[in-house]
């Protein structure tokens, strides 16, 4: 959420901000709401203040035996109450819609935010590594994970429909060697692990962005005022959610948990394989700060940094994409994607995002510190995968795979699979 003063002082930069979003705002009818509601609140505060000027006076016209001041002056509370009544119902209902409106109004974008409409419109500004030349038709993650039983989608279909999915065997080990390794670098960078609740309140996925415009990404639990997450950067965020924090140095939070999306929307969009399922698992880091703009983006390159040193220990060629306005959230002042290679898309397929919040999120949630001058001030988040998964087991099978069908385990993975070295499809009569 943007401070409605400062909106008031930049309104075409934040109009702007939303149309290279694409997002539907009317800046001009929010001011025209946000003025009603403060000349309603002057007349409001200015009608109590007479009517306690009033109701002071009472008692010392009884005692004085003054009987008609004492009746005039309680009639006249009365007709003050009943005109406080109408302003305070008008009050009342252009408040709900300025709040609405307020929740409709995204974050402003950075100066070095490319523009464009999608995801085409990004710009490339590193790249790593080489895509594998092989000297032999390689397979898809679904055909990998068949052959070496570590994936079984008909199954999870007939268990939980469309876009679902078990790992089996290697496939679950390495489900979860992925998400130790990205948590070991994490918690060498100086990063707090948690455990976090994957229900959350409502209010929660407002404070921190996913409300109201995600509405139909997310689960809600019937008759419950309490939503699935789809990321743990939910709960980490709202951690401090109302609180004072010190924020001397930055306050560094991470999560391993499920995750769980309606992907409403994208029918017929990257429906294959694992590619885009309803539950997955993410590593998130997430980091709070003071509001300097120097020191975030210091932030904003050091949590990627640490994604990118993920990709690079599972060696895997990335490139890294500065995220366009029309392909970057509502919430999000600035973003990175990092997009691993993928060999049965010919193409590179997002596996990380990085993003800069500035106060958005502090703002709506209220999470403050006290500035040098002793103030509160609204703290600047940033979050980052640090790795998601199944997803990351497509460029991973896909990049290591060997012409005899076995599949290479990067050496840094290799301590979380027991040692082993390579991947060897099963025998036809062994179970998963």
């Amino acid at each position: 959420m943007l401070n409605i003063g400062w909106i008031r002082d930049n309104r075409d930069q934040v109009q702007q901000a939303a149309d290279h979003k694409g997002i539907e705002v009317n800046i001009s009818e929010l001011l025209r709401c946000d003025n009603r509601r403060r000349a309603l609140l002057q007349q409001v505060e200015s009608l109590r203040q007479i009517r306690n000027q009033i109701s002071q006076q009472i008692p010392g016209w009884l005692r004085q035996g003054l009987t008609e001041e004492t009746e005039k002056a309680k009639m006249k509370v009365k007709e003050v109450n009943r005109e406080l009544r109408e302003l305070e119902e008008g009050l009342a209902e252009t408040e709900l819609e300025w709040n609405k409106r307020m929740l409709e109004v995204p974050n402003i974008v950075s100066p070095d935010t490319p523009r464009g409409r999608s995801d085409a419109d990004n710009v490339e500004i590193a790249r790593y590594g080489e895509p594998p030349a092989f000297g032999f038709p390689p397979l898809d993650h679904i055909a990998l994970g068949e052959m070496h039983r570590m994936l079984d989608l008909p199954r999870g279909v007939k268990t939980a429909g469309t876009r679902s999915y078990y790992l089996c065997g290697a496939g679950a080990l390495l489900h979860r060697a992925v998400q130790q390794l990205a948590l070991d670098v994490l918690l060498a960078s100086g990063f707090t692990l948690l455990e976090v609740p994957l229900i959350a309140r409502t209010e929660a996925l407002v404070h921190t962005g996913f409300l109201p415009a995600g509405e139909d990404q997310t689960y809600r639990l019937e008759g419950m005022d309490l939503r699935l997450v789809g990321t743990s950067e939910v709960p980490l965020v709202s951690y401090y959610s109302g609180e004072i924090v010190d924020v001397a140095q930055p306050v560094k939070l991470a999560a391993a948990s499920q995750c769980f999306r309606s992907e409403a929307g994208s029918a017929g969009r990257d429906v294959h394989g694992l590619y885009r399922v309803h539950q997955f698992a993410k590593v998130e880091q997430v980091v709070l700060c003071e509001a300097n703009l120097e020191t975030a983006e210091r932030l904003l390159q050091e949590i990627t940094a640490h994604s990118e040193s993920v990709l690079r220990q599972l060696e895997l060629p990335y490139r890294v994409v500065a995220v366009c306005t029309g392909d970057m959230a509502a919430k999000t002042y600035k973003q990175y994607d990092l997009e691993a290679w993928m060999p049965s898309r010919g193409a590179y397929g997002e596996t990380h995002s990085s993003s800069n919040l500035l106060d958005f999120q502090a703002r709506r949630a209220g999470i403050r510190y006290r500035d040098q001058s002793g103030g509160l001030s609204y703290c600047y988040t940033l979050n980052n995968t640090a790795v998601a998964s199944p997803r990351i087991l497509i460029p991973l099978l896909e990049n290591h795979q060997q012409e005899d069908g076995s599949i290479r385990i990067p050496a840094a993975l290799r301590p979380y699979m027991n040692g082993l070295e390579r991947l060897v499809p099963p025998a036809a009569h062994e179970q998963p």
